[in-house]
């Protein structure tokens, strides 16, 4: 690597001759890699669009103009352009930088990006203000003026904000560029009308060039007065590929294209003409996916975002780095676990196996979700329906109301997007959808812009909704069944990115009950026989999904520091609390009644979360709430790391349970309360014990 490292800014990168930017290209899809194999991270979306973000640079100066991303996991090569090479070691953790635009790492990022559809309506936004700033470019009066682009890709362009965008940008009177980035792909292979629509553009003479004579096609076409006007401002490489059959031009948006991606000299060439437009352009672009790594762009599902991973030589032996040059090799994704999604996928085909009814939808997240495992099984009752969360819900929507038992697998950060069709086309109709909340709660690497933190909070509002967490496999696959069965109104279960615990692998798991929750520690509920002659334990954890498991590991290690057994000196009863709508009354009232405190936890906003729905019903019951303590995410937002050290910040890892624990007991004064009541209990016989 020898330009790269020298490159601080882009106008490094402006000094250098074209000959020369392939070199860059070569270094930084080499960085790359090599960082992507030891972390895990985005690698076939970043790798395809190297020559773009380098020919952006070039003939755009960013510092100044406008540039705004849409699924931002594309966004490395435009961080290794900007300075940011030093932070590329600790990719998506705080060490280093986030895996997508991050305003607070650097002035080139103006918005953090993770959700797609976005940025043709931001960069419009950003067009219209800097026009009424006055610092808009314009060819006679502001020739200085910023430039906006946005760029699009990854088969967002088929998600419905994006329409939204284009509408807005083809009202625009000033130079606004959108680049599609077409790559054949969204996560997945991409879904829908348009998916084929650009399938065949690519297999037509239209890539190959306009042969044409567009001039007189022009005069045919709707809104051809305009086309004409603009094709006579255009350059006459832009004129060779205007598309104009393209079904953007129906938002008023002029369509250049499709041009190579990996083409320098020409995309150089496309976008210094595009740099001077004086009205909105669509600059259709061909890349691919996973582009200069073999492995990569033959399966790009998998290199998407694959996991950290070895490349192993023929002969077996693994290699220190990951280069690009490693011909005869083959590549080993790091596993460290069986994950909640494979646990999700093996689950809904045993489910779908034995309920003809059941049909399953994900949103372009197949793999993601596990539903890739139902595809091939199940091919006319599973349905992808491309980056559309919206027209899924919907679709599920649709589904429910001719008697068919649908299941939504979609992760919790994109849930947000869909929440009107939960509410208006589900709840409100009384239809029973069924939501598999993958990545709830911290997501690690993914940072701010994908933590599932508020899915108990918009769904808990919904009448007769049931809200589920799952602690574990076999927890997933009895909630799962519970919903199956569930037909009062709209149903959810929630999982972390994480691994499956085995704690409780070797015992039972009884089935979900509407409203009741599951005593993992049953010796110490109330009243249980066997509890050292005590009725009541000196505080009870009611814990939401995964967060059970860490409060069981919290008493283990509170009992580990005394060197006693488990919860002996301090006796903590631990439940699997299942549902944050309805939660466990009975449960509350009982507790609460015989001053147990209450210490809940769970991976979500403290704001409206499970804890909240505790207090609720405590006070809907009349009960003295002053001894409920919650745990759950803050306040405030909680960037990329890895997720065991974001649960550690937020205090909802095992260590952080077991000293809200301390702190309870100790502010109460329940050990010396019950040290006492058992010292009276001795002097008095037995009356206290028969209660």
């Amino acid at each position: 690597m020898t330009i790269l490292p020298t490159l601080k800014s882009p106008a490094d990168l402006r000094k250098l001759p074209i000959e020369r930017l392939p070199e860059v290209a070569t270094e930084i899809r080499q960085a790359i890699v090599e960082q992507v194999s030891k972390s895990g991270g985005h690698l076939a979306p970043n790798l395809g669009v190297v020559e773009l973000s380098i020919a952006l640079h070039y003939v755009f100066d960013f510092a100044w103009d406008r540039l705004l991303f849409d699924v931002g996991h594309q966004c490395y090569p435009h961080k290794l352009l900007t300075g940011r090479l030093s932070g590329l070691p600790g990719l998506r953790t705080s060490a280093g930088f986030a895996g997508f635009p991050e305003p607070r790492e650097s002035a080139y990022d103006l918005f953090s990006v993770g959700h797609a559809g976005t940025a043709i309506s931001t960069a419009v936004g950003m067009a219209r203000g800097d026009t009424l700033n006055r610092e808009g470019f314009d060819p006679a009066t502001k020739a200085d003026g910023r430039r906006v682009v946005s760029i699009i890709g990854d088969a967002s362009i088929v998600n419905g904000l994006a329409m939204e965008g284009l509408n807005g940008a083809g009202t625009l009177k000033r130079q606004f560029l959108v680049i599609l980035n077409d790559n054949g792909m969204s996560i997945a292979k991409p879904q829908g009308a348009i998916a084929g629509y650009f399938d065949k553009l690519r297999l037509s003479q239209t890539y190959g060039g306009f042969k044409q004579a567009a001039k007189e096609v022009l005069k045919t076409v709707p809104g051809g007065a305009a086309l004409r006007e603009a094709y006579h401002k255009m350059g006459e490489g832009m004129k060779a590929v205007l598309n104009e059959g393209a079904w953007t031009e129906h938002f008023g948006l002029v369509t250049v294209g499709p041009v190579d991606g990996h083409d320098l000299p020409s995309l150089i060439a496309h976008l210094r003409e595009a740099r001077d437009f004086d009205r909105p352009m669509v600059l259709h672009v061909k890349t691919i996916k996973g582009k200069g790594l073999a492995y990569a762009e033959s399966d790009a599902t998998t290199f998407h975002s694959p996991a950290a991973f070895n490349v192993i030589n023929p002969d077996g032996a693994t290699l220190e780095r990951a280069g690009l040059e490693n011909e005869g090799c083959r590549v080993e994704i790091k596993k460290d676990g069986r994950s909640f999604t494979t646990a999700i996928g093996d689950i809904m085909v045993d489910a779908m196996t034995r309920d003809a009814k059941i049909v399953a939808a994900t949103a372009a997240m197949p793999d993601g979700t596990g539903v890739s495992k139902l595809l091939p099984r199940f091919p006319e009752r599973t349905f992808d329906t491309g980056i559309c969360e919206s027209h899924a819900l919907d679709m599920m929507a649709g589904l429910a109301k001719t008697g068919w038992k649908p299941f939504f697998a979609v992760y919790s950060t994109f849930l947000q997007r869909a929440f009107d069709q939960c509410f208006q086309e589900v709840s409100l109709q009384g239809l029973a959808v069924r939501l598999l909340l993958d990545r709830a709660g911290l997501v690690g690497g993914d940072g701010a812009v994908h933590h599932g933190f508020c899915d108990i909070a918009i769904l808990r509002v919904l009448p007769k909704a049931a809200i589920m967490g799952a602690m574990d496999e076999a927890s997933l696959a009895a909630a799962v069944e519970f919903m199956r069965n569930y037909d009062d109104g709209l149903s959810s279960v929630r999982y972390p990115r994480d691994n499956v615990s085995a704690k409780f692998a070797e015992q039972s798991c009884p089935a979900f009950e509407l409203g009741k929750a599951r005593c993992l520690t049953p010796q110490l509920a109330i009243g249980a026989p066997g509890n050292n002659g005590v009725g009541v334990p000196d505080v009870a954890v009611l814990a939401f999904g995964t967060c059970a498991i860490d409060a069981m590991s919290a008493c283990e290690s509170l009992a580990a520091a005394t060197g006693s057994e488990p919860n002996a000196d301090l006796r903590v009863a631990v439940y699997d609390a299942r549902f944050a709508k309805p939660v466990d009354s009975a449960l509350i009232r009982e507790l609460l009644s015989n001053n147990v405190p209450i210490v809940t936890v769970e991976d979500h906003s403290v704001i409206g979360g499970f804890g909240a729905a505790v207090l609720e019903a405590a006070a809907a019951m009349g009960l003295d709430a002053s001894s409920v303590h919650i745990i759950g995410l803050p306040d405030s937002w909680i960037y990329q790391d890895s997720r065991s050290k974001q649960l550690a910040q937020a205090g909802i890892d095992a260590a952080g349970i077991a000293r809200t624990i301390r702190k309870v007991v100790q502010s109460t004064g329940r050990a010396e309360q019950r040290a006492g009541q058992a010292e009276v209990q001795i002097k008095t016989a037995t009356p206290a014990r028969s209660r």
